[in-house]
């Protein structure tokens, strides 16, 4: 309830699994001044709300130019917004209060839809736990809500880069690509932060192939995001669709298929069902963690999980948090940096 605080019990070590479920540390708040230039909102969310786990899944690696935690306990993003490019700061200000500043021509969006993005239309009240280890996760992980960032095409295309490759190559392209053809931050983020907006996407129909290549990213990544970028307009409106209507809308284009459209849906449209198949790694970690099955199949984890009905992705992520996962029992997937054939 709002008003009432919380003490999150002790959570495991930080591990890529964990990450994978959205963790992100953010520093314990101070008052830092505020540019007065900026423009802020005070809100008040309805139940509290833990800011590394909320937005968490938009981090796309420890460097990703678009997302940056600082000392002070602020979460910075940006992202091209339909009335132009901003940056975001929210920090923790009260027991119950949170701060967000924005800069840029999209400030008055991004902060129009602050509670969207931190989770307000999120209802978490249908899922009940029915896994001993589920159940303790979600005590020790309160605060955790599905953000909603409205915003398509800004997860869609790392989640193109992250197909069939380790997510330290995709991380790579995603920082390369946004560096050479990306905005600077409005406001502080572009200077000490050395933050970027992405690409609008005209400017991601303009790289050429070579720069593709540089990044490490094949013609067959390349020409799925061409092609996404090219009908961009339509692809955005999947984000006020039904997440079962807006996949379907994703995976007209060619190139997008399950994996992609659920990874992105999961962070647009703040989907608790939508839960990843085709995954190298996930169907393991839940058959590992719930039934000791580390060799399970898509369909073993989705038989796992149907007692989660309606709140599959909410449950899949809650066991990610928990760190749990089968020991290793061969090396990491080879890395392949194609820009170096």
């Amino acid at each position: 309830m709002a008003g009432r605080r919380y003490v999150p019990h002790p959570a495991p070590q930080q591990t890529r699994t964990t990450v994978r479920g959205g963790e992100t540390h953010v520093p314990r708040p101070t008052h830092a001044p505020v540019a007065s230039t900026a423009a802020t909102r005070v809100y008040t969310p309805p139940a509290p709300v833990h800011l590394g786990l909320t937005l968490g899944p938009l981090r796309r690696g420890p460097a990703d130019p678009t997302f940056r935690t600082t000392p002070d306990g602020s979460v910075w993003r940006t992202g091209r917004t339909p009335e132009g490019p901003a940056t975001l700061r929210v920090a923790q200000r009260a027991e119950d209060t949170l701060e967000a500043t924005a800069w840029g021509p999209g400030a008055p969006w991004f902060l129009d839809q602050l509670p969207a993005l931190l989770g307000e239309l999120d209802d978490p009240a249908p899922f009940e736990p029915r896994h001993r280890l589920v159940a303790q996760t979600a005590r020790r992980r309160q605060g955790l809500r599905l953000t909603r960032t409205g915003l398509v095409l800004e997860s869609l295309i790392p989640s193109i880069l992250e197909q069939k490759v380790t997510t330290d190559e995709a991380y790579r392209a995603w920082r390369l690509l946004l560096h050479k053809y990306g905005d600077p931050a409005p406001g502080p983020a572009g200077g000490d932060l050395r933050m970027r907006v992405a690409p609008d996407p005209y400017t991601w129909t303009r790289i050429p192939s070579w720069e593709w290549h540089r990044a490490g990213v094949d013609n067959k990544r390349a020409s799925t995001i061409l092609r996404a970028a090219k009908v961009a307009r339509r692809l955005e409106e999947a984000a006020h669709m039904d997440p079962p209507a807006a996949r379907a809308r994703l995976e007209l284009v060619p190139g997008i298929g399950p994996w992609t459209s659920a990874e992105t849906v999961q962070r647009t449209n703040g989907a608790p069902d939508e839960v990843t198949t085709g995954d190298l790694h996930l169907p393991g970690i839940i058959g590992h963690a719930l039934a000791g099955n580390r060799d399970a199949t898509d369909a073993d984890m989705l038989d796992l999980l149907a007692p989660y009905a309606g709140q599959r992705h909410r449950a899949a992520r809650l066991i990610l948090l928990s760190g749990v996962s089968p020991p290793r029992r061969q090396p990491k997937m080879r890395r392949v940096n194609i820009a170096e054939w």
